[in-house]
């Protein structure tokens, strides 16, 4: 492709351009260019690319899209940008013919709930009978390969790849978990979404972010750059979705468990088997019966739920879809063991995200309540002792312990989240670093009619100790240990 029809496709006007190329692929990092690349000179958070446009240019580029031309030699062909990180995202769709255009996009974001929320849309659409692609924090499906991925959202020419793989698999949605980062970063750049979802905001990510309100205008964008054909559904039960309806062009569906909300839940039940409510939308409405425990599972069924009707799919197939699901891996997820106690994995890594849990898993305890949790190094530290609250609030033991501490010293991390503890809390709460250890702990203390939650690390299948890399999955040591437990 000509590097001036690349800028042309990608709907890009240079400030200022000069020379043409051949270009044979974008990227954004220099390490990747090779013969005919057209480098993308993105400023990162640590890294600026611009002080490697030489080594890209050596390494085989053939053009360079950049802020500043100062560092391009004179016999490169160059475009210059008032923003790299806009533009990079529509340069790699537009090389890649634009597969995000052939798709239906549907985008949720919020602190707790993306994940669930894109399962279970990605159910109710396959039961409606589409072939859906997901990118989300537990998985990347293109339909044509499932990949672990490093982010929530992948970077704007990994996306452009992915949809292509999409198209190429016959899709025809796709659901994206868009994180805060992803936002500010503007991975997303390029992609128009037809449907922003909002699940909730609280407190995450204030290490990168710094403030609440920075940390809410990054997910705002994903709503103020909707377009008027659009739809934002919004959670009614959230005091930040009417900001999101005020700022938004696009079309609001409310949703939430008050009749407040034009799509909302009758709450029937819900126990150790999972949760049954009615789904109502003005005249009509549907039982749903769902194995997802919990109120805040009712919120991400009507998240869903209300996304895919305004894609057109009906109640009736929705209620089909919602039931579909019988597990979303490290969400709530049930240990199986056969022992007169129960225990569950989730991912819960916020203080509203481990209350809303340990609320939905107080109808299902005969007994006591057992969290062991610990908090991320190198995140949020404000969030380790509000953790702490909510756990000496709802859980009646507590075991502190590691999850992913990279390099912080896992000690630290702990006497973090203790000094949220009150008198009481500590009096229930015992320490200890080692995450297997940790668990053991808390299934010892475990008796009949209790339930063992092990929160924080959900699907996540690793443990980061400084820029170690050590397998670790909790359900997997939670299974170890319950097996020598019931062992003759």
């Amino acid at each position: 492709m000509r590097f001036s029809k690349l800028l042309d496709d990608a709907e890009i006007a240079p400030k200022q351009r000069s020379g043409e190329a051949d270009v044979t692929g974008v990227a954004a990092d220099s390490r990747l260019c090779k013969r005919g690349t057209c480098f993308v000179a993105v400023r990162g958070t640590a890294v600026d690319g611009h002080a490697y446009i030489r080594s890209a240019v050596t390494a085989g580029s053939a053009a360079v899209v950049c802020e500043d031309a100062h560092d391009v030699p004179a016999d490169i062909a160059f475009a210059v940008v008032g923003d790299t990180h806009r533009a990079l995202g529509p340069l790699a769709q537009a090389f890649a013919g634009w597969p995000v255009r052939k798709l239906v996009s549907i985008g949720v974001t919020g602190t707790n709930g993306k994940t669930t929320v894109a399962c279970l849309i990605e159910s109710v659409l396959a039961v409606a009978g589409y072939r859906i692609g997901r990118l989300s924090t537990i998985g990347y499906d293109t339909g044509q390969r499932r990949l672990s991925p490093a982010t929530t959202t992948p970077d704007a020419i990994a996306l452009a790849e992915m949809t292509a793989e999409m198209v190429q698999a016959g899709c025809s949605h796709v659901v994206i978990e868009v994180s805060s980062h992803a936002l500010d970063q503007q991975r997303t750049s390029g992609v128009e979404f037809q449907v922003g979802v909002f699940t909730n905001l609280s407190g995450d990510h204030l290490d990168y972010h710094k403030t609440m309100e920075a940390y809410f205008s990054a997910k705002r964008r994903l709503f103020e750059q909707l377009s008027a054909k659009a739809v934002a559904v919004i959670n009614r039960d959230d005091r930040r979705g009417q900001t999101l309806a005020e700022v938004t062009p696009a079309k609001v569906a409310w949703y939430g468990l008050s009749p407040a909300a034009e799509l909302w839940a009758k709450i029937q039940r819900i126990d150790e088997k999972g949760s049954r409510f009615l789904i109502i939308r003005r005249d009509e409405q549907a039982r749903v019966a769902t194995p997802l425990i919990g109120r805040h599972n009712i919120l991400n069924c009507l998240a869903a739920a209300a996304a895919c009707l305004e894609l057109g799919v009906e109640l009736a197939a929705v209620a089909a879809g919602l039931e579909r699901i019988t597990t979303i891996r490290g969400r709530l997820e049930r240990v199986p063991a056969d022992v007169p106690y129960q225990v569950f994995v989730d991912y819960a890594h916020t203080d509203e995200a481990l209350a809303n849990v340990l609320s939905s898993l107080r109808p299902l305890s005969q007994g006591r309540i057992i969290v062991v949790f610990g908090c991320g190094g190198d995140r949020d530290r404000s969030k380790r002792p509000r953790m702490a609250a909510a756990a000496e609030r709802l859980a009646d033991r507590i075991v502190i312990t590691s999850d992913n501490p990279r390099s912080e010293q896992p000690r630290k991390i702990i006497e973090d989240i203790v000094a949220g503890l009150g008198e009481c809390g500590r009096a229930k709460t015992n320490t200890e670093i080692d995450r297997r250890a940790a668990i053991a702990a808390a299934i010892d203390q475990a008796r009949p009619g209790d339930v063992v939650l092990i929160a924080g690390k959900g699907h996540e299948c690793e443990q980061i100790v400084g820029d170690e890399r050590i397998h670790f999955d909790d359900v997997e040591v939670a299974l170890e240990i319950l097996s020598r437990r019931t062992r003759p």
